[in-house]
């Protein structure tokens, strides 16, 4: 075969001038643009634990930044994997500026950052909301277990812990009363430092003290959902004082009971993972497993897809979540809330929907045992089925609404507005299990992760733009 037949093909041929990182990629990849938005965001809350003069040079955070996003973006997570891209990757070599971080710097520079991470997610947002990709006229709340960093099978009972505890307790005086025997036959001086203990006893004790520190966690969790169950009870009992002073009527049936939050102790069911004890154990509603997760909540723009709201939760249910998440996407648009908001039969609350901050929006919030239904019957008949009255039941008139004509084309959007971004986050980003510990740390990575999310919406948005 001539020499005419193939290009020139040499690994030992060396470059007549030095490479420049600008050339490596195409003017409209995704890493430029990662680069060129990281630029222009404020990073003071990362410069902030830095000191000049003191140690080795650490890694600029606009580099570690872009590194993280970008790996995000395309579901390169894992430390040593950046590490590995950053070698092997043309888009993280471009990234990095050559520099190939290591990987525990990498693992030191997310774990030491994670509370600031929050601020990439707002500053992705408001980009957004210039490119004119948020419009807050319907938006859809949604939330998906994320599993977190941990072992199901790490987590203990509360019926279970009251048996080790007793058996590491008993374990515990058993062998001090065997060390202080042995010390008595030896005649041994006097000495109260626990190094003459013996190991076994030290480590009975130890783990003794874990399950007790566990059981002080599960006794508090019960306290604080008996104090929120006894505030809802409460508010019953005053709209019933406050109904019986309006109609001069005494309250028929009986009155709601407002248990003694203090008193409150918690079931044989309750878990506590040694792992990460700010997970919970929680059904997945995709694969019905349980899995020790988290409860990711998301508000998405139904123009664009954006999310305009997130947070995470240790709750393992949605039925406390709407008004959080409204009042997330409040604050990242400056107060301003959607006209319209939907979301599953999960959220829905006869407290929730009747909430004073709640009035202005336009809800679409199915009651319970009416997701079937909603959206999927025939519009009702105005005249032969009018709206309910005002003092009709929060449900009754909700039933109404999702049923009416327009109510069940509103409604019939959620689900290809709400659930489209887990499924890209889960697929496309292959975002499905935290890599931090901690619902501050796993807080700070959701952030991140849906700041990834957002800046590929925009990144494709300019893309658009460009080509029109």
């Amino acid at each position: 075969m001539t020499s005419k037949a193939f290009r020139s093909y040499d690994l030992g041929q060396a470059l007549l001038l030095p490479p420049s990182l600008d050339d490596w990629l195409p003017d409209d990849h995704l890493a430029r643009f990662v680069a060129e938005v990281v630029a222009t965001m404020d990073l003071t809350a990362f410069y902030a634990s830095y000191r000049d003069g003191r140690g080795m040079a650490a890694y600029h955070p606009q580099l570690m930044v872009s590194l993280l996003v970008y790996g995000y973006c395309v579901g390169i997570r894992s430390s040593r994997k950046l590490e590995q891209a950053c070698i092997e990757h043309v888009a993280f070599r471009y990234l990095s500026a050559n520099a190939a971080p290591k990987h525990s710097a990498i693992a030191e520079f997310r774990r030491r950052h994670l509370t600031a991470m929050e601020t990439l997610f707002a500053q992705v947002f408001e980009l957004c909301r210039e490119a004119g990709l948020v419009s807050l006229g319907h938006v859809s709340i949604d939330g998906s277990k994320i599993r977190a960093n941990a072992s199901k099978h790490k987590a203990v009972s509360w019926g279970r812990l009251e048996e080790r505890e007793a058996h590491y307790r008993a374990l515990a005086e058993e062998l001090l009363k065997d060390a202080e025997a042995c010390d008595s036959a030896e005649d041994a001086t006097d000495n109260d430092d626990d190094s003459d203990l013996p190991q076994d006893w030290r480590r009975a004790e130890g783990r003794r003290a874990r399950l007790q520190e566990a059981k002080e966690a599960l006794q508090q969790r019960a306290r604080e959902r008996a104090r929120e169950h006894a505030e809802r009870q409460q508010a019953k009992c005053d709209a019933i004082d406050e109904r019986e002073r309006e109609t001069g009527s005494k309250h028929r049936g009986r009155r709601p009971s407002v248990p003694d939050p203090d008193l409150a102790e918690p079931s044989d069911r309750d878990q506590y993972n040694f792992t990460d004890p700010d997970s919970r154990i929680m059904k997945d509603g995709a694969t019905k497993a349980f899995q020790q997760s988290y409860n990711a909540q998301i508000g998405v723009d139904a123009d664009h897809g954006v999310i305009v709201g997130t947070y995470v939760t240790d709750h393992t249910n949605d039925k406390r979540e709407l008004l959080p998440a409204v009042a997330a996407i409040a604050a990242n648009n400056d107060g301003t809330l959607p006209s319209i908001i939907s979301a599953d039969n999960g959220y829905y609350s006869d407290e929730a929907i009747s909430a004073p901050e709640l009035a202005a929006i336009d809800l679409y919030v199915p009651p319970d045992g009416a997701r079937r239904k909603a959206g999927r019957v025939s519009a009702v008949d105005p005249e032969q089925d009018p709206p309910p009255d005002d003092d009709a039941p929060p449900a009754e008139r909700m039933r109404h609404k999702l049923n009416s004509d327009h109510g069940r084309k509103v409604y019939q959007m959620r689900k290809a507005i709400a659930e489209g971004p887990f499924g890209i986050i889960k697929e496309a980003m292959g975002f499905r299990r935290f890599s931090v510990r901690g619902f501050a740390a796993v807080s700070g990575e959701w952030n991140l992760v849906t700041a990834a999310y957002n800046l590929r919406k925009l990144f494709r948005a300019n893309k658009q733009a460009m080509i029109a």
